[in-house]
């Protein structure tokens, strides 16, 4: 069961003298109302309504009631570092309310999803993704003899790789680094990439931060876009985080703020 410590703000609430108890803790009434409450608000978060859930629940409240009174008791609810952490906490619980409710009001809609996936689909229109080896080494000099020798038919791309190239990754496998955009990589490295034809190796080394590259594009093919179902999940959030996000700045601009 998932902790119901986020709870523990909202443990006693006020209802109705002719609601059944099922609880009294020193006089103080836990009702069914309340844990009904509190189960609504685990089955939400995905909790699955049973009696055993019902029972764990209640024996939480209880256990929380005691500990409560202890502390008011003890005059802890008094204390200006307790009334601040509850005074933040009951803040929190507020904000959170307010953007669960504008974005229950003001849901993304699958129109809104799909404009935006047409519009990023329409501004990777004519990317495009590279097969790419590389052999890195720390030394320009030997880069530069390598890459004279592998221009020259000396030695094969991938031998020189596998016998030369300090990356762990690529070099046992001959410098393949599969398919992708050239943004996958540091601009340094994508400048190269796109400067070279399908069947080019760089005639010279690039330098990046992790050392000297030589580059070879093996093949080239028009950036193939996801469907919108693979990106939908994505886009929902993105579009959720923009709503709240011109939610709240609606709200600064309207409040007097001096």
């Amino acid at each position: 069961m998932k902790t119901l410590a986020a709870f523990a703000a909202a443990l006693v609430i006020a209802a109705p003298a002719y609601a059944q108890t099922i609880a009294t803790v020193n006089g103080k009434n836990i009702t069914k109302a309340n844990l009904d409450q509190f189960v609504s608000l685990l089955v939400s978060q995905g909790e699955k309504d049973t009696p055993e859930l019902r029972e764990q629940v209640k024996q939480e409240m209880i256990h929380r009631q005691v500990a409560v009174q202890a502390a008011e008791k003890a005059g802890l609810d008094k204390q200006d570092a307790v009334k601040q952490e509850i005074e933040l906490a009951r803040q929190g619980i507020l904000v959170r309310a307010l953007l669960e409710d504008h974005l229950k009001k003001n849901p993304v809609t699958d129109a809104q999803i799909q404009a935006e996936y047409d519009k990023i689909k329409q501004s990777q229109a004519g990317r495009v993704e590279y097969k790419l080896r590389h052999i890195l080494v720390a030394d320009q000099a030997k880069a530069e003899a390598l890459a004279k020798d592998i221009n020259g038919k000396k030695v094969s791309f991938e031998a020189a790789a596998k016998k030369d190239s300090i990356d762990p990754g690529s070099g046992k496998n001959g410098g393949d680094l599969g398919w992708g955009p050239a943004s996958n990589y540091v601009p340094e490295f994508a400048t190269a990439v796109e400067s070279l034809k399908k069947g080019e190796t760089s005639a010279k080394p690039v330098q990046t931060q992790f050392g000297w590259h030589i580059i070879r594009v093996e093949d080239t093919r028009p950036l193939e876009f996801p469907a919108l179902e693979q990106v939908k999940p994505q886009l929902t959030e993105m579009l959720r985080q923009q709503n709240l996000g011109q939610f709240q700045e609606e709200l600064m601009k309207s409040a007097n703020i001096k």
